[in-house]
């Protein structure tokens, strides 16, 4: 990640920032859990945040078969076709980033929504590879900057150092 994107958020504090809320604490992930990250948390003293889950916007229930993406199609481990589901989801989370004003997302590394550096190779084997999901590529395509929680970190890393 270039850290000058970073810096330019850096100043705009009081912003919204669009959160994947499995990040948050929110058990909305596929296996009705979620992946808490308590860095990610602590941005509400500079950030408002907008918890969502775009599978989950999309129609899709917690908790659901867990699903990849395969051959440009977003399958889950089961065979069904979810891709509409997924384009729903990343449908509402831009629309909500365009009403809102928001320019930055911190979303989840390695799903098939929100993967912004890494997702699941289709092989519902655990193997990942470089590659966006279906929500990160959306909002970026909106002029969202996104980050994923490990970017999320340094970014209050960097706040909390008074930068």
């Amino acid at each position: 990640m270039d850290e000058s994107k970073i810096d330019a958020f850096l100043k705009r504090k009081g912003e919204k920032v669009i959160v994947s809320a499995c990040l948050l604490g929110e058990n909305c992930r596929y296996d009705g859990k979620s992946k808490e990250v308590p860095e990610i948390r602590k941005l509400a003293k500079y950030y408002s945040l907008l918890p969502i889950c775009p599978e989950v916007l999309g129609g899709l229930r917690t908790p659901r078969d867990p699903s990849e993406i395969v051959e440009g199609k977003v399958l889950s481990q089961r065979g069904k076709d979810v891709s509409e589901n997924y384009r729903n989801g990343a449908y509402w989370a831009s629309a909500l980033a365009r009403i809102q004003k928001v320019h930055l997302a911190i979303l989840k590394d390695r799903s098939p929504s929100c993967g912004s550096t890494l997702i699941h190779d289709g092989s519902f084997t655990g193997k990942v590879i470089p590659g966006k999901g279906i929500t990160a590529k959306r909002l970026e395509k909106e002029g969202v900057l996104v980050l994923n929680e490990e970017e999320g970190k340094r970014l209050l890393s960097l706040l909390e150092e008074g930068r």
